[in-house]
């Protein structure tokens, strides 16, 4: 296939991708290879925290680019150390292993639970997940994923990731044994829809697993980094996990990722884990950077008051076209249509409005919406305007 002068035939064919070529975006918009703009609330799959191209990573991309790019993971390197240590302090989480992906951080949240079940609990290795999770695309997260269609993917799958119900304590309990070592889920499923877990089920989940002597392992590869209105959606619920995984908003656009674990639950040997960039220096400096705008508690305070604005938006959307309602935390957020229309409404938003405009349609029914943190007033009453206008034509 041709775009323009744009060949794309060399990128393997892995996703259906419409037949244009981003060549350029700053803060809330894309511009496409013919200059035409677009809205974007996608962000990269709430990758791109401060928006596209912000000064805050570029400059330290730049800077840092100019000082170490990669001295390898077998030494230390200041960048790193120095974004290791603000992870620590904000979470309370005393050791960091920095990796490239959300994927890459939750298989090592899985190794990291199996071999602390291999030291402490008799060998049981088996970590409860949940029905419609979403965890990676290796192996073992697929396998700990609950998303529908996967179990018949590249099998033989992983084993040991028996699926529980969200908010439902008992289906936790229910598949509690002498082998299971983890329980492991997601603040808020993304891709099954933006459904958020109960603040009183985080705690009761918290409260089995000190019961069970079981590790408490939360993904928020696409819920931390502020997008909720807290640095970490733990927090809302007033209970700190064993292991966390951080990616998506920690690297700003660049391939970054974290895992974090308490003392107690950080027991691998020399051997266990490693990785080429893990740690890369470049990387590292641009999660500080990062790191300096949306630990802010006034920059969190905005991300809250945004988040309100956009709910408020939806909300009137919803009772203006008859839809189903609306629900997320923060500047992660559903609007659900309901009915099938969703990949109609992406797709018309991306080509019949004067402006493009860029959403994501996680579900048949569903509409998600995952803003850069610092989205103005403006765009966000710009966005819902749009979005108004193109369900009054769909209607």
């Amino acid at each position: 296939m041709k775009i323009d002068h744009f060949e794309t035939d060399a990128l393997m064919d892995v996703a259906a991708r419409p037949p244009l070529v981003f060549v350029e975006g700053r803060g809330s918009w894309l511009a496409d290879h013919a200059g035409r703009r677009y809205l974007d609330f996608v962000q990269g799959w709430a990758v791109n925290s401060l928006g596209h191209c912000p000064p805050e990573i570029t400059m330290a991309l730049a800077t840092q680019a100019q000082r170490l790019i990669s001295p390898s993971p077998a030494f230390f390197n200041d960048a790193a150390l120095a974004l290791a240590h603000r992870l620590a302090e904000l979470s309370g989480l005393p050791q960091v292993f920095l990796a490239s992906s959300g994927a890459e951080a939750n298989e090592g949240a899985i190794k990291l639970a199996r071999k602390w079940g291999s030291l402490h609990k008799g060998g049981a290795h088996e970590i409860v997940t949940f029905a419609d999770g979403f965890h990676g695309r290796t192996l073992a997260t697929m396998s700990a994923s609950g998303k529908a269609g996967w179990d018949r993917l590249f099998e033989p799958k992983v084993p040991g990731f028996p699926k529980a119900r969200l908010n439902d304590i008992d289906s936790v309990r229910a598949l509690i044994g002498p082998g299971t070592v983890a329980v492991m889920l997601e603040p808020i499923q993304g891709e099954a829809g933006v459904v958020p877990a109960t603040a009183s089920f985080m705690r009761a989940l918290r409260a089995l697993c000190d019961e069970q002597g079981l590790l408490l392992i939360l993904d928020e590869v696409q819920t931390g980094i502020g997008r909720t209105g807290r640095l970490f959606a733990f927090e809302h619920a007033g209970v700190v996990p064993d292991v966390l995984t951080l990616g998506k908003g920690l690297g700003g656009g660049v391939p970054l990722a974290a895992l974090l674990a308490g003392r107690q639950a950080a027991c691998f040997a020399h051997g266990d884990q490693g990785g080429t960039y893990c740690g890369n220096p470049l990387m590292a400096a641009v999660g500080s950077a990062v790191l300096e705008v949306v630990a802010q508690p006034r920059f969190l305070a905005g991300v809250i008051e945004r988040g309100d604005h956009l709910q408020q938006h939806l909300l009137r959307l919803s009772a203006t076209h008859g839809l189903a309602g609306e629900r997320g935390g923060g500047l992660l957020r559903a609007l659900d249509l309901g009915r099938p229309i969703g990949a109609a409404v992406v797709e018309a938003a991306r080509q019949l409005l004067p402006e493009g405009l860029l959403l994501n349609s996680p579900r048949p029914n569903l509409l998600r919406f995952m803003p850069r943190l610092n989205v103005t007033f403006e765009e966000i009453d710009r966005m819902a305007g749009q979005l108004d206008a193109l369900l009054r034509q769909i209607r």
